[in-house]
């Protein structure tokens, strides 16, 4: 009997409008032998299910369900597809546990962690992972440039410590620029994150668990051509993405290694993306941050990675689901 699933998306922050990129996506891969797949919007406004005919049917958020022609519709799983909060920092895992619903990402208390990008490579840090120099700043405690400069070296990259999509986010080579920089970034989120630029190789890699194994995704190697992978070259094309990477087998097994590591030691669920700089000097990859919801958009890096590896978005989208219940 097939099971019944809600497919999240939307959200409340500006990463919305890549979530319904996402479910897009998700949508036309998911299964529909094996699940019956309801699409959830998750909005300021309210929680809806929109019906083949345009009809908004509310969501009871009780228990989760939807009432459809005098029928409840109960859902026995959470496909998440929702980037930003309150899907990818753990708002919305905890209210699922609380509701006993299984979902297909981290749980509340790792998405919350993964969330915030100093707190992450703060732990990956304590793991013995290597991670760049930074400063966490919080908009209530003004601190001078010339104190960050003391700090850091330029160039460096200023970014809101929670949220992805790289908005709000800028590489600062000029110190006459680090203020305009940090003004940008404060606009976005009350805590945000100073950190040194690390030269080298910038890959990306998705990894998941399916049967209780972790598995790797073939990595991609980044290169862009704006000052680093910003919005732009996220989603409008101005970066040249390579899958699988065309890199040593040494340096891939390292990257690899330190991202299962990383799996592993977030007590991560579902399908992770982690970002690295393979800093050439030292031979070793750098931990940038952790996406617990990557995107996936047509053009988006996971999707690519799934089908390098040689499965399709179809069995990679059941495998998520499977995952999810088992306890």
């Amino acid at each position: 009997m097939k099971k019944t699933i809600a497919l999240i998306t939307g959200g409340y922050s500006g990463e919305s409008v890549i979530s319904y990129q996402t479910a897009a996506t998700i949508e036309k891969n998911v299964d529909t032998d094996k699940w019956n797949c309801y699409t959830i919007d998750i909005t300021p406004g309210g929680w809806f299910y929109t019906t083949p005919g345009g009809e908004k049917i509310s969501v009871d958020k009780n228990d989760f369900s939807i009432t459809v022609n005098d029928k409840k519709i109960k859902f026995e799983a959470v496909l998440v597809g929702l980037h930003g909060t309150p899907g990818e920092d753990g708002k919305l895992q905890g209210y699922f546990d609380c509701i006993n619903i299984p979902y297909t990402t981290c749980d509340a208390a790792s998405s919350a962690l993964t969330f915030n990008k100093r707190y992450t490579v703060a732990v990956a840090a304590f793991a013995g992972m290597h991670v760049a120099k930074s400063l966490h700043l919080f908009k209530d405690i003004p601190v001078p440039v010339t104190a960050i400069l003391k700090e850091l070296k330029l160039p460096v990259f200023v970014k809101p410590n929670n949220g992805g999509s790289s908005i709000g986010m800028s590489k600062v080579t000029d110190a006459g620029d680090l203020q305009a920089a940090l003004n940008k970034a404060f606009k976005e989120d009350e805590q945000v994150l100073v950190e040194e630029f690390i030269k080298g190789r910038e890959f990306t890699i998705g990894v998941f668990k399916s049967k209780g194994q972790i598995i790797a995704l073939p990595i991609t190697e980044i290169i862009t051509q704006n000052k680093f992978f910003d919005y732009e070259a996220k989603y409008n094309g101005a970066s040249e993405e390579i899958t699988p990477a065309d890199v040593a087998e040494a340096i891939a097994e390292k990257v690899r290694r330190e991202a299962k590591k990383a799996y592993a030691v977030f007590n991560c669920k579902g399908i992770i993306r982690i970002d690295f700089i393979y800093h050439e000097a030292s031979g070793e990859p750098y931990m940038l941050e952790i996406n617990t919801v990557p995107g996936q958009t047509e053009a988006s890096l996971v999707p690519q990675q799934v089908r390098a590896m040689g499965w399709t978005l179809k069995e990679f989208y059941s495998a998520l689901i499977e995952e999810c219940f088992i306890k």
